[in-house]
C-alpha cells in the first residue's frame, strides 16, 4: 500500500476485470469512524447512493470496487472527508453531497472550501458551502468593488454581511453600511399604514435578520445609535462620501442605471463595496432598465472591480429552491425562443400597420 497523505492510506488499484478496479482507504486510528460515516452509517449511505461502486467498510478500512474513474473519485472523497473531520468540521449529509459535487465538477478541494471560516458567532461558524461561494468570498478580499450576481438562496448577501462584520471586528473599517432600494414587489408603498420609516422598514428587514445572526442582538441598538452600523434605503446615500466603510447594496437589480451610478460614486478612501442582486427578479416599473444589468457592460474589465456569478448549484436553502430556480430558467428560455423575432427592414407602427424602413 502506498501513502497518499498523512490522513489516510490508499492501496494501489487491483485489476478486477476489464472495467473494474479495487482501491482501499485506511482511516487513521485517531479518527472516529462514526464521525466519518455518520450515525447508523447515514453519511456512508449518501456516498453509496452517489456512486456506481461497491463500498465496504471493515474496521477502519474502506474498500471501493468499481470503474477506475468512480473508484478514484470515491477515494479522493474519503481523503477529503478525513481532512474535514481532522479540522474539526462536523460532517452532514449536505456537506458530503457538496463535497461530491465539487470533486466531480471542479479541481477545488472540498477540505479547503468547506473549512474556510469567515466568522463565528454564538457557537455558529459561517463558511462558504460551494466552490463559487468561496471564489466570491476570496474576491471580496482581493477587490475594492465586488458584484455578487445570482439567484435566490445562493448566499450573496449573507456572505457579504459576514465579511463586513469580520472587517469591523478586525478594525479594517470603522463602520458597516447596509442599503437596499425601496421598490415595491407588486405592492404600493404609499398605501401601507404608518410613518415613512415604518413603511420602509420591511424592505430592510432581511438585512436586520442577517445582522442578528452575526452580531450580539443586544449590542445592535448601541452600534446603530453610534453610527457603527447603518441600515438605510438607497435614496439616503445620495450626496455622501463613504470613507472607512464596508458598504453593501442588496437587491441591486431594482436600481435604475442612474441610481447604480450614484451609489458606486459614493465610494471613499479605505472603503469596500459589495453589490448583490438577482437579474431574474426585477421589480422595477415596466420599461425601466435594471442598473445591475447595465453595469455589467459598463464596468467590465476595469481593474479592482470583480463580477462573481453564482448559479442554482450554489443555492444553500432547501434543495427545492435550486429546482425552482432551474424550472423558471427553463420556462424563461422557452418564452424567449417562442417570442416572434422582428423582420429586418420592417418597422411596426401603431394601429397594426407596418411600413418598410427605407
Amino acid at each position: 500500500m502506498s501513502e497518499t497523505n498523512d490522513s489516510s492510506r490508499t492501496s494501489q488499484p487491483k485489476a478486477k476485470g476489464p472495467s473494474r478496479t479495487q482501491a482501499k482507504v485506511v482511516i487513521p486510528d485517531d479518527h472516529s469512524m462514526v464521525s466519518l460515516l455518520g450515525s447508523r452509517d447515514e453519511l456512508l449511505r449518501v456516498v453509496e447512493g452517489a456512486f456506481r461502486a461497491d463500498i465496504h467498510v471493515r474496521g477502519n478500512e474502506i474498500t471501493i470496487t468499481g470503474s477506475p474513474e468512480e473508484s478514484s473519485v470515491v477515494v479522493r472523497l474519503f481523503e477529503e472527508l478525513v481532512e474535514l473531520v481532522r479540522g474539526g468540521a462536523e460532517l452532514t449529509p449536505d456537506a458530503v453531497e457538496r463535497s461530491i459535487a465539487m470533486l466531480r465538477m471542479s479541481s477545488d478541494r472540498p477540505a479547503e472550501v468547506l473549512s474556510l471560516d469567515i466568522i463565528s458567532s454564538r457557537g455558529r461558524t459561517i463558511r462558504p458551502k460551494t466552490v463559487n461561494q468561496k471564489r466570491y468570498v476570496d474576491a471580496i478580499d482581493r477587490h475594492t468593488i465586488v458584484f455578487g450576481i445570482g439567484p435566490a438562496g445562493t448566499g450573496k448577501t449573507y456572505l457579504a454581511m459576514a465579511k463586513a462584520v469580520r472587517a469591523l471586528q478586525e478594525k479594517k473599517v470603522n463602520r458597516i453600511i447596509l442599503t437596499r432600494p425601496a421598490v415595491e414587489a407588486g405592492e404600493r408603498l404609499g398605501f401601507l399604514p404608518g410613518t415613512l420609516y415604518e413603511k420602509i422598514d420591511p424592505y430592510l428587514r432581511p438585512l436586520y435578520d442577517a445582522l442578528h445572526d452575526m452580531v450580539d442582538p443586544d449590542s445592535i441598538p448601541r452600534l446603530m445609535a453610534a453610527g457603527t452600523i447603518e441600515v438605510a434605503p438607497l435614496a439616503y446615500m445620495r450626496g455622501r462620501t463613504l470613507n472607512d466603510a464596508f458598504i453593501i447594496l442588496d437587491e441591486a437589480q431594482n436600481t435604475s442605471p442612474e441610481q447604480m451610478k450614484m451609489f458606486l460614486t459614493r465610494l471613499g478612501f479605505n472603503s469596500k463595496i459589495v453589490v448583490t442582486g438577482d437579474v431574474t427578479q426585477v421589480d422595477l416599473p415596466g420599461g425601466t432598465q435594471s442598473g445591475l444589468k447595465v453595469v455589467q457592460e459598463i464596468l467590465d474589465g476595469i481593474p479592482d472591480i470583480h463580477f462573481s456569478r453564482l448559479t442554482s448549484s450554489d443555492v444553500v436553502r432547501h434543495r427545492l429552491v435550486s429546482d425552482i430556480v432551474d424550472a423558471y430558467g427553463r420556462y424563461d428560455e422557452t418564452l424567449r425562443r417562442e417570442e416572434p423575432q422582428p423582420i429586418k427592414g420592417v418597422v411596426k407602427r401603431p394601429r397594426g400597420r407596418t411600413v418598410s424602413d427605407r
